[in-house]
């Protein structure tokens, strides 16, 4: 893929960016804070292609443009496309890492192998284990490249967890994404739970994306917030088919959006918040205690819950939950312990388990036997070893909250006091204004634009990108629907909005 087309990524998404706005916020002085983020959207696989992918990078594309990011966003993108597409965002973090915020989100086919996560382009030959490290993009890789920048806050998103339908033969991998760790200052997040899968989607959006940007809009929320209300609306939406995963080592506050100090509260009082957050969980009742493991996301929280509710109905979904964070816990140590002892006792614990199949890999690479001597030094891990009654969980190839084989009853929905319904205008989204097949070759569609309350609105100290008509106009009604929401604004449209002329999307050649 030619670098020009990379270049015109961040210039033209197809959905938001156009020669845009000084408005305001030119005569301001300039804020402390830069914004950038790396959005893509693959779905366009030759294999089994993903309806909501692109949509979903687009989405999220103009409501962290919103929020003031200078956006490189592009779809269907090839292996050399991803890597260029990485380089352009790095550099422009590495020009000023002290005040810039980063965002990296991937919406496509997300595989492990062997304690790594990679994201696979579109254009990948992947037909066995053996070919995801030649054909896929390893994700540490680039965490590594972005921690070593040290930007002030850095964000990665993989909404990439999905059944993988590449290796249909030979020697399984696991399913779903690694448990890994956050660089300091950074908080990683992925759409479903590391080693299970989110459900197959076909509406407009999926509900991990369309939630992540309802929660980004709600305004003065802080990055943790954000995410953990996030799972309880997956949750909650995909009837507990679903449920996202985060962890972050961040060292300091930060919000997408400000919320003006008369805006409608969001949430119920402070004690009401502290007891779902703080409380422990047997003086919660059965529902609030579920909805406070969810929100603390855990393995003590889930396994709190056991204790205090081991006979209550939703004790089966929690015991589910906590067998797969239990063998990921189990499985990320024995992988960073990398030896034959780790392995063997990996193989001790889960002998049928979805990473035994990973750790006989490593023992031939260590060219140690696949079987253990009659003694040998058991692994010393900090979480106790499987009830049987967890086993059924783990022990298949694709693991997912909503597998009928579980029964499981629905979750109840989290008290309104702590989450609230969706906004009305965030129930149904409809479907982009320019979808694929009607934008230029790489970019992203174009979702109709929701405006902004009026008590919403981004932070003062935040640099607005230069050309961003959205960050200028979340709360202009008439500009969002004679340009933003305009499948072709005139330029008579453009120059009244304030505009230097352009169009919305133009093909790239």
């Amino acid at each position: 893929m030619r670098r020009a087309h990379i270049i015109l990524f961040s210039l033209s998404l197809g959905l938001l960016t156009f020669p845009g706005l000084a408005g305001q916020a030119a005569a301001q002085q300039p804020p402390e804070e830069k914004r950038i983020a790396l959005v893509v959207g693959d779905g366009n696989y030759e294999k089994a292609p993903l309806a909501t992918a692109a949509n979903d990078a687009g989405l999220i594309a103009q409501t962290l443009q919103a929020a003031g990011f200078d956006v490189i966003g592009a779809r269907d993108l090839d292996a050399d496309g991803l890597r260029s597409s990485f380089r352009d965002f790095l550099a422009k973090v590495q020009a000023d890492p002290a005040n810039t915020v980063a965002m990296v989100y991937l919406s496509g086919y997300g595989i492990q192998l062997a304690g790594e996560n990679y994201y696979i382009p579109v254009d990948a030959k992947v037909a066995r284990d053996t070919d995801i490290p030649i054909e896929g993009l390893r994700i540490s890789d680039y965490t590594r490249q972005l921690a070593s920048i040290a930007p002030k806050a850095s964000i990665v998103v993989l909404d990439a967890a999905r059944p993988q339908p590449f290796i249909e033969g030979g020697n399984p991998i696991a399913g779903g994404l690694a448990l890994v760790d956050p660089s300091p200052n950074m908080l990683i997040a992925f759409n479903a739970a590391p080693g299970t899968v989110a459900p197959s989607e076909s509406g407009n959006y999926s509900v991990y994306a369309q939630s992540l940007a309802e929660m980004i809009r709600t305004g003065g929320l802080q990055l943790p917030d954000v995410f953990a209300k996030l799972r309880l609306r997956v949750s909650e939406t995909s009837k507990g088919a679903e449920i996202p995963w985060d962890d972050q080592k961040l060292s300091g506050p930060f919000a997408f959006f400000d919320r003006a100090a008369d805006a409608p509260p969001v949430q119920g009082s402070p004690d009401q918040v502290a007891a779902i957050r703080d409380k422990p969980l047997r003086d919660l009742g059965a529902q609030d205690a579920f909805t406070a493991a969810l929100t603390r996301d855990t393995y003590q929280a889930y396994n709190d819950f056991l204790v205090a509710y081991p006979n209550d109905p939703l004790a089966r979904r929690v015991r589910a939950i906590l067998a797969a964070r239990r063998e990921a816990i189990t499985w990320r140590r024995t992988y960073l312990a990398d030896t034959p002892d780790a392995y063997w006792s990996y193989l001790r614990r889960y002998p049928q388990g979805p990473h035994a199949w990973d750790a006989r890999r490593r023992l031939t690479i260590l060219s140690a036997a696949l079987e253990p001597p009659p003694s040998f030094a058991m692994m010393n891990y900090d979480v106790p070893p499987p009830p049987p009654d967890e086993m059924v969980y783990v022990d298949r190839p694709v693991f997912y909250f909503g597998d009928p084989e579980f029964g499981f009853v629905p979750p109840p929905p989290p008290p309104v006091y702590f989450l609230g319904p969706p906004p009305d205008d965030f129930v149904v989204l409809a479907p982009p204004i320019l979808a694929i097949g009607a934008v230029g070759l790489f970019l992203l569609p174009r979702p109709a634009f929701v405006p902004f309350p009026a008590f919403v609105r981004p932070p003062a100290y935040v640099r607005a990108p230069p050309g961003n008509i959205i960050f200028n106009n979340i709360h202009n009604t008439t500009v969002i629907k004679t340009v933003i929401n305009n499948p072709a604004p005139s330029p008579a449209a453009i120059a009244a909005a304030g505009g230097r002329g352009g169009t919305l999307g133009p093909a790239l050649p």
